[in-house]
């Protein structure tokens, strides 16, 4: 099939009974556990290519307790990571971002997700191809869905001033779909493994008004 397009539910992979990473798992650079909850806290899921690097970046990021990697905005099950990779699956490779709003705003958090990847290449991220590594945005409340729109938009304004095509970036409610965990080996993966790949295919481009 061609990974680029989204697999129809006939043709989705069936996935498993179980999730594929057990619990209790401990992040690798706070120590928390995944499934801890933080009481006032607000939780967005980002899609930006692939989540290893996505995912440090915004562990690094002051104001954000937690992060974990998983798969999101498919039609499969509890899907493992060689599942999706074969584009049968339907999900994007996602990182969930857990932040204290009274330390960081939506708008960072969205600014640093859009300046830090090329969101109008579509089902791919440079040599990463398939609809695994689009560009999505997953909201859990009516305020981060309008930010996220009212950023897209500007961000667009100043990549077209840039030379740049459309803005190819999705944006939806997060209980419209589920996030599946992904494994524990690409969890915190660049903690683990320092030099491993990370995707970097930035613009350049700002998401501050009338900078391009």
């Amino acid at each position: 099939m061609n990974k680029n397009e989204m697999v129809s539910p006939e043709s989705a992979l069936p996935g498993g009974r179980a999730p594929v990473l057990e619990m209790p798992f401990f992040h690798r650079v706070t120590g928390d556990r995944l499934d801890r909850s933080f009481p006032g806290s607000e939780t967005i899921y980002l899609a930006m290519g692939c989540f290893w690097g996505a995912e440090k970046l915004f562990w690094s990021t002051d104001g954000v307790l937690q992060t974990a990697v998983g798969y999101m905005g498919g039609l499969t099950p509890n899907p493992t990571y060689r599942e999706v990779c074969t584009g049968r699956t339907g999900h994007a490779e996602t990182v969930r971002v857990t932040c204290n709003p009274n330390q960081i705003s939506t708008e960072t958090i969205l600014t640093v997700f859009l300046e830090n990847h090329d969101p109008i290449q579509g089902m791919r991220q440079g040599n990463d191809v398939g609809t695994q590594y689009r560009s999505a945005i997953w909201c859990t409340t009516t305020e981060q869905f309008m930010i996220a729109t009212t950023l897209r938009g500007s961000f667009q304004t100043n990549l077209l001033s840039a030379g740049y095509g459309g803005i190819t970036t999705a944006i939806s409610m997060a209980d419209s779909t589920e996030f599946y965990l992904a494994e524990a080996e690409h969890q915190q993966y660049l903690a683990a493994s320092p030099m491993g790949y990370a995707c970097d295919h930035r613009t350049g481009v700002s998401c501050a008004p009338n900078d391009v």
